[in-house]
Formats: structure tokens, C-alpha cells, sequence
């Protein structure tokens, strides 16, 4: 049965199950080791050119897609992006346009916008939300 999903599943997205595993054990143990872990793991779907789905808002006027965004209590907005269609479909929000990306180009992307604060992974469950300073961590960047 796993084999037949694994075929379902898009080819980026293979393997993605490793960063949804790592996050679980950082929401089970939230220590400076499990999250060092977890930040290890992604870095490795990144250079593997694994990809996220992330999720776009319609064009407005002037025709650019955006990204769409979440808004913390804090006032903070964020980008979403999840490890799998499952994951997608548990915010069971609007329908919304999807499409894969490169977690590289995300995550350099997201260095770029002074608007966001960073990215949230699958926001819904199974979420790590990683400011402009973990995504450095991961891009071995410094910032």
C-alpha cells in the first residue's frame, strides 16, 4: 500500500515524509539538539532539489501572483508551504491555487521580503515555523 502512494505522490515531494517525521520529533522533544535535527533534515530535502507545495493568492490589478500568507497574533505574516498534498488539504480553508517549488528558492525568496517574517510548514499539523534566521541556519548563510 505505501508503495502505490509513493507512486501518487509527486517526485519533489518524495521524501518530504523525513522532514514531517523530524518535525513530530521536535514537537515531542522541543530541545536545541531536535531542532538543530530538524533544521539538518530540511537542508537535506533542499539539496536533494526537494520541493514544498505552496499555496497563491488570484492576481489582483496589476496581474503578479503573490504568495499567499498567514497572519500570527503577534501581526507577524507569514508564507505557507507544506511537505505533501495531505498536509494541504487539512486547512480545509478555500479552494486556493497550488504549485511546487524548489525549497531553495523559497527559502532565499523569503530572505528577500521585508514583509513576511518567514515560512510556516504545513501550518495546519506537523508545523515549524522558521524565521528569516533558521532559514539562514539552513541555507548556511549568515545573517
Amino acid at each position: 500500500m505505501k508503495d502505490n502512494k509513493i507512486l501518487h505522490t509527486d517526485e519533489g515531494l518524495q521524501g518530504n515524509d523525513k522532514i514531517e517525521q523530524a518535525i513530530v520529533g521536535l514537537q515531542q522533544e522541543a530541545t536545541q539538539e531536535m531542532l538543530a535535527h530538524t533544521l539538518t533534515v530540511i537542508r537535506r530535502r533542499m539539496r536533494e532539489k526537494g520541493q514544498l507545495i505552496i499555496a497563491v493568492e488570484p492576481p489582483k490589478g496589476d496581474g503578479q501572483i503573490q504568495l499567499q500568507a498567514v497572519r500570527t497574533d503577534d501581526g507577524k505574516q507569514w508564507w505557507t508551504a507544506f511537505t505533501g498534498f495531505e498536509e494541504e488539504l487539512k486547512g480545509g480553508d478555500s479552494v486556493k491555487s497550488t504549485f511546487l517549488t524548489d525549497i531553495e528558492k523559497l527559502f532565499e525568496s523569503a530572505l528577500t521580503v521585508d514583509e513576511i517574517e518567514g515560512v510556516i510548514i504545513n501550518p495546519w499539523n506537523r508545523t515549524i515555523m522558521l524565521n528569516k534566521r533558521l532559514i539562514s541556519i539552513i541555507l548556511g548563510k549568515n545573517i
